[in-house]
């Protein structure tokens, strides 16, 4: 058996960063498990290529849902990656941090240091914003954000132009002083190429003597003496090892993972882990409760002049993105589905915005089996505009359904369980027609695809968007944290509750879901939790 000083759990978007704080200085000795294999392959550095990570066993969990009845029962699609980098190689590259006031509850509810004022400069250190340095963004740091204010589609601007007449404002930085407003989305690309958290951090980590990157490795358990976390057992292409941590064991998996192995080394639920013959390390029943997550939908029109559909479509088109892409590192094949978007109240009573909005210059109605047709989108010009909750009341459940680690764990998302989330996703959908209608976007427009211009009553609307809704792949806090141990996994320092050096730094800590995409919030997590394992080791 090895000894390391750490051993990490999972190499996404908190785990390569972990991984490079943690080695840094070469003092501490780290062994990283990834249960995936390599982020060296072609449509994972692509960054439209996402479409065919969708549901690629080979990065991808392909995780499933529990048929939901707030979906009109429909089960749900749950990609999450399983690769160097996790989601982060798979994700659609949106660069939000999320509203200042989503850090300050977190402050508020007892978490000291996780404040705004507290992370901004964290934030700033992590970036290399192309659109440059300020008060808000960040030059110089590993995480490379491209500007594509001049790279966007045409269609793009009239999106923002009729989103502007429907009464919203313009917003030159989703990440700057105000996050309201539509604008252009940020990407985490460089020379158009995916900055996914393993080429930001983990790959330049790897060079370093002092840190051992195992891959295709399953963390089955985590090895107590007593109350205190000393390793980690695993599966590495069918053989059985084990490792020792002189320090610490931290937690990088996610929200899936992070309670799946919590659960199967005896830290859960004690009626939930009795009846699967786990015995009971450390009871607590908040590991894997309070799952909140994302929901999205779009709206979709065909139009009545050329989109990216007529480039993307047809084998002519491919091949000359292909050759854009190759030769120039440019062109459709180096962005995002999402080019524009926003953030917006769906009622001015509302002290800050709860809906976000994205903008898609191309359409999917027609779907492919096998991957998410963004590479083969519909035979006619096409666009999408969507939208997704911020801040849901709902909340659901991830928990293991055995004691074998390769199980998948079963996901409760409990979609739309509460009125008021109902309500506020009624009003925002009755927006998106009225953003379609202004003259900017009118003219362009030959009809409404989905849901179609027969459905505007109030029963029609909610009927549809339970049938169409889906994760928009942003699930948090099923390891919360919280001052108190009662309702919480882990304390404000990251440290699991009533356990010794056992740490979880992911998303699944989230005490809240966040305004915006998880996957800044989430590297920010890996930033802050590292720095305090380093202070905590002085």
């Amino acid at each position: 058996m090895q000894t390391y000083d750490f051993i990490v759990v999972g190499s996404g978007s908190a785990g390569s960063v972990v991984a490079d704080r943690l080695t840094a200085d070469g003092r501490h000795s780290v062994l990283l498990l990834e249960a995936g294999g390599t982020d060296r392959r072609f449509y994972v550095q692509m960054p439209l290529g996402y479409g065919k990570c969708f549901f690629d066993p080979a990065v991808n969990w392909n995780y499933r849902a529990e048929p939901d009845d707030g979906l009109a029962g429909n089960p749900d699609h749950w990609p999450r990656g399983k690769i160097l980098g996790g989601s982060s190689s798979i994700n659609a590259m949106v660069w939000i941090r999320g509203a200042a006031e989503d850090f300050d509850d977190w402050r508020d509810a007892g978490n000291p240091g996780w404040g705004f004022a507290d992370l901004l400069p964290t934030f700033k250190s992590l970036e290399d914003n192309e659109a440059g340095a300020d008060a808000w963004r960040g030059r110089g740091g590993p995480v490379h954000v491209s500007d594509m204010s001049g790279k966007v589609h045409p269609l793009t601007r009239l999106y923002l132009k009729a989103a502007e007449q429907a009464g919203l404002p313009f917003n030159p930085d989703f990440n700057g002083a105000r996050q309201e407003g539509v604008g252009i989305y940020q990407l985490t690309t460089r020379n158009g190429r995916r900055m996914s958290a393993a080429r930001a951090f983990l790959r330049p980590a790897m060079k370093r003597k002092n840190l051992r990157v195992e891959m295709n490795a399953l963390a089955t358990r985590i090895v107590f003496e007593g109350s205190r976390a000393v390793g980690i057992d695993y599966v590495r292409n069918g053989v059985t090892k084990s490792a020792r941590a002189g320090r610490e064991v931290i937690l990088c998996g996610g929200s899936v993972n992070t309670p799946q192995l919590l659960e199967l080394s005896g830290v859960g639920d004690p009626g939930l882990l009795a009846g699967l013959g786990i015995p009971v390390v450390h009871a607590n029943a908040n590991v894997g409760e309070h799952l909140q997550d994302h929901l999205g939908i779009n709206y979709t029109f065909k139009a009545n002049q050329p989109t990216l559909n007529q480039v993307l479509r047809p084998w002519w088109g491919k091949a000359l993105a292909g050759m854009q892409y190759l030769l120039a590192r440019t062109g459709p094949l180096s962005m995002s589905m999402n080019q524009g978007g926003g953030f917006f109240r769906t009622d001015a009573s509302r002290a800050r915005p709860n809906m976000q909005l994205y903008f898609q210059v191309f359409s999917t109605v027609i779907p492919k089996v096998g991957e998410r047709p963004i590479l083969s989108p519909d035979p006619w010009p096409g666009f999408s505009i969507g939208l997704s909750n911020c801040r849901p009341s709902s909340r659901g459940a991830i928990h293991i359904r055995s004691a074998d680690p390769a199980d998948h764990p079963k996901i409760v998302a409990n979609a739309f369980s509460t009125s008021s989330d109902v309500a506020e996703r009624l009003d925002a959908v009755m927006f998106l027609p009225t953003i379609a209608a202004q003259p900017a976007l009118a003219g362009v427009i030959a009809e409404e695809v989905l849901p179609g211009p027969s459905v505007r009553s109030d029963a029609d609307l909610i009927d549809d968007f339970r049938r169409r809704s889906g994760t928009v792949y942003h699930p948090v806090s099923t390891c919360r944290m919280g001052p108190d141990a009662s309702t919480s996994v882990v304390d404000p320092r990251l440290r699991a509750h009533g356990l010794q050096a056992l740490r979880i730094i992911d998303a699944s800590i989230f005490p809240g879901n966040i305004t915006g995409n998880t996957n800044a919030a989430a590297i920010l997590t890996g930033a802050k939790g590292a720095a305090m394992v380093l202070e905590d080791q002085a």
